[in-house]
């Protein structure tokens, strides 16, 4: 039996071992969809914590119910290991790894590269290997390909087959989720896209194929970037409407009743999370390879960059218009997530504020249900205040920097002395209550 046959006789009899190096936000929810379909899986992760939680059944990841982790773990269908030299008994590995910006905000591929390195010396022949973090198109081809070659001395398309299909996580969603987001995958040959669509199907609904892995890479690119430009045009339209005393959020209300042509998007403080801010960027690495400049999402990505000092220079005016400065005064955060109900705050504009707010000498302190404490980009580290009316009271001025549903906004606007409201959690302006 060749290796094609043996791989598919093995989805078809759900007799895959599954590995997937990365534990995270995107490893580990993949990893219990696969299971939950009584398919045997092996995380990979470098954490010897992560993979200690796992193999005990405890959760980590709040869009994982915790008693899914612990039914798939105890019935043995998942399990976690630091041993990399465990990939030799998997058939397919799907590989999870965080894509950061380097402090050049160039793409730093050291996580894709290490794991690329370990399933290359310790893969066997007949693996289907499939990248789900977000890159620049032609990684897959251009530069995983090679190091997978090279070390383990296998031959594409012969030995195993490459694949790409991006995640499409969004943390606190409570109607899509891993198994019923369609599925983009593209791959470097035919088989190799008949394999993975074969494999992915046994988690997930719907898969989408396209021509090639470049296509899927760029897929998520689109998706992201799309964003971020409609984001930072929203954005700054709120800037201006605010000079011009124009209530944008009435604007989008309007304008949302036309049926057709137009998509409501809702200023903010600025984006946050692992994809919006950084994907840009990668698009404009590969971009100059090409001779090519991105004018559009430069300065889209420009204007996000600004936002967090523009939001605290309107913390500012707020505090000098009741006789107040910033340096000595008392300012309340309210939420410090990228987004509203979920524990997240990677890339969230709330903490870039909060580090100019104490380095103009704010006292600042924060409340979100979800996360009891944050270590800024600058290195301050806080922990969380109560949410009371002693806390709202005593604060000079309280900034709304995420909408947690979980917010009692007549609550907040009764006992506060002065609001900031950059997520239009109080629906009206007044003279204490100060709009993004």
């Amino acid at each position: 039996m060749n290796n094609k046959k043996e791989i598919l006789n093995k989805v078809n009899n759900q007799q895959l071992l599954i590995g997937v190096v990365g534990l995270g936000y995107v490893g580990l929810p993949l990893s219990v969809s696969f299971a939950q379909e009584n398919n045997r899986v092996l995380g990979f992760d470098k954490s010897e914590e992560k993979v200690l939680k796992v193999n005990s059944g405890e959760n980590y990841i709040g869009d994982i119910q915790d008693e899914d982790l612990k039914s798939v773990v105890e019935n043995d269908f998942l399990s976690a290991t630091t041993d990399f030299s465990e990939m030799k008994n998997c058939d397919v590995v799907l590989i999870c790894v965080p894509t950061p910006l380097d402090r050049f905000r160039k793409p730093d591929m050291s996580y894709i590269e290490s794991a690329c390195i370990e399933i290359g010396k310790n893969m066997k022949r007949g693996t289907f290997i499939c990248l789900e973090s977000t890159t620049y198109p032609t990684t897959t081809e251009h530069f995983m390909l090679p190091i997978i070659e090279r070390e383990s001395g296998l031959k594409h398309g012969d030995d195993f087959w490459l694949a790409f299909s991006p995640e499409r996580v969004d943390p606190g969603n409570k109607e899509y989720f891993t198994k019923n987001t369609p599925k983009v995958l593209g791959a470097l040959t035919g088989d190799g896209l008949e394999i993975g669509e074969a494999i992915y199907k046994l988690a997930i609904d719907h898969v989408h194929l396209v021509s090639s892995p470049r296509v899927a890479e760029m897929v998520k690119i689109l998706e992201n970037t799309y964003r971020l430009v409609n984001i930072s045009l929203i954005n700054e339209l709120a800037l201006l409407s605010g000079k011009m005393d124009i209530n944008i959020w009435e604007v989008i209300d309007a304008a949302k009743t036309k049926p057709f042509g137009f998509q409501a998007f809702y200023p903010g403080p600025g984006v946050g999370g692992h994809c919006i801010p950084l994907d840009p960027f990668y698009l404009e690495h590969i971009a100059k390879k090409f001779n090519f400049d991105l004018t559009m999402i430069h300065t889209a990505g420009h204007i996000d960059m600004l936002m967090a000092h523009r939001m605290t220079l309107k913390v500012t005016s707020a505090l000098n218009r009741h006789k107040k400065a910033i340096n000595g005064s008392t300012i309340l955060f309210l939420g410090v997530a990228y987004k509203p109900d979920i524990d997240d705050e990677r890339e969230s504009p709330a903490l870039k504020i909060i580090d100019e707010v104490i380095n103009k000498g704010g006292n600042v302190q924060f409340h979100d249900p979800f996360i009891p404490r944050i270590n800024t980009p600058g290195n301050n580290q806080l922990k969380g205040v109560e949410l009371s009316q002693d806390s709202l009271n005593n604060a000079d001025c309280v900034v709304i920097t995420t909408n947690h549903s979980e917010f009692d906004a007549g609550f907040i606007e009764k006992n506060s002395q002065m609001i900031v409201d950059l997520r239009n959690l109080i629906k009206t302006a007044t003279d204490k209550v100060y709009k993004l």
